[in-house]
């Protein structure tokens, strides 16, 4: 029978929610079914009654452990230490996944009280007491879950959940009903998620604001001498993601990014260098166009701060140590909004002003 495998994942809320949307997402790509506090109903039980009903009907149990304790329950422990614990008690297969150097993790992803890092530690050292995998980012959370999952489904069968086709009772039936809906739900809460900012990118620099992007490039006067300057030139974010994005569409390597930063630089600048009364008579050498590399690296961190840009997860040669970036789902809809022509005249994104003369 083609069975459908519910798993229950705990950990702190706040400080791992992409943490939990990466490993949320493998479930649903190994139909499992997943189960945590995010989609617990109101109800007339008391929330840990609830929680002990949730992991006894679950097949599979995972913690994830980053730089927090947990929210504290009546009995003194976090919600997530009693949700480990009960698992242990009632049998559940278990996957721990601990942060591997939580003291790494800024500040506000960490307890900050001594009493509540001596409980992180003491829980840390109680989940690799079973089988226990380390991860530093989510998207290696994310594959590590996955894999771990796979391994743990085929040495530990469970009794899963089964389609209504293949039920012979009624009411397993309706249960399998009610948790399609609820995968159905969740699907729909993480496509919406990945065709939006990331939480907190609002405070920051972005659409019309200003940077100001440092340069060099050198001139060849009339007299063929050749000048070198150093400029810079105010962006706005909008019209820095207009030019690169097209770039990353399938994917760049930073190489392809970098060539394509020092263009936009070069076409941007154009009205202000040929305002500029010291560059009369001079031609540009349009190869030489350099951004610096601190703007270049400010730039990419912003654009990957935003959600509009992420490391290409294609499968590479082990020799191919490059990095290559690539448009996030929400950058793709970002992109298309930008570059997408509209009806109607002075509707499109303004192009690069033309000016003095430039040679290769």
């Amino acid at each position: 029978m083609d069975k459908r495998y519910q798993v229950f994942v705990s950990s702190s809320y706040e400080d791992l929610r992409e943490e939990r949307q990466e490993v949320m997402h493998a479930l649903l790509e190994l139909d499992c079914i997943p189960s945590g506090m995010e989609l617990f109903p109101a109800a007339d039980e008391d929330q840990w009654t609830l929680i002990k009903k949730v992991i006894s009907e679950c097949d599979y149990y995972l913690i994830i452990s980053g730089g927090r304790y947990g929210s504290i329950g009546p009995s003194g422990l976090s919600y997530t230490e009693m949700e480990y614990r009960h698992a242990l008690d009632i049998g559940k297969p278990i996957i721990g996944f601990l942060h591997k150097d939580p003291m790494q993790l800024p500040a506000g992803r960490c307890e900050q009280t001594e009493d509540g890092k001596k409980k992180l530690l003491a829980l840390r050292e109680l989940v690799q007491k079973k089988m226990c995998k380390f991860w530093t980012t989510p998207a290696e959370l994310g594959s590590v879950a996955s894999r771990s999952l796979v391994r743990l489904i085929k040495t530990t069968p469970a009794v899963g959940w089964i389609r209504t086709n293949q039920a012979m009772d009624s009411v397993a039936a309706g249960e399998i009903l009610k948790l399609k809906k609820t995968i159905d739900d969740l699907q729909t809460k993480l496509q919406e998620a990945r065709l939006s900012g990331p939480s907190g990118s609002e405070s920051l620099s972005q659409d019309e604001d200003e940077f100001a992007i440092h340069f060099k490039f050198e001139t060849r006067d009339a007299s063929r001498e050749e000048w070198t300057w150093d400029y810079e030139v105010d962006l706005t974010w909008n019209e820095i993601f207009y030019d690169l994005g097209p770039v990353m569409l399938n994917e760049a390597s930073d190489i392809d990014v970098r060539t394509a930063l020092n263009q936009t630089v070069r076409e941007r600048s154009r009205k202000l260098r040929g305002a500029d009364k010291n560059l009369k008579g001079h031609t540009a050498l349009s190869r030489t166009f350099t951004v610096s590399e601190h703007d270049f690296q400010t730039v990419k961190i912003q654009l990957i701060a935003l959600g509009l840009i992420a490391k290409s997860q294609k499968a590479r040669s082990v020799k191919d140590s490059r990095t290559f970036w690539a448009l996030t789902p929400y950058g793709d809809q970002v992109l298309t909004t930008l570059r997408a022509i509209r009806r109607g005249p002075g509707l499109e994104a303004p192009g690069p002003q033309e000016d003095a003369a430039e040679g290769e």
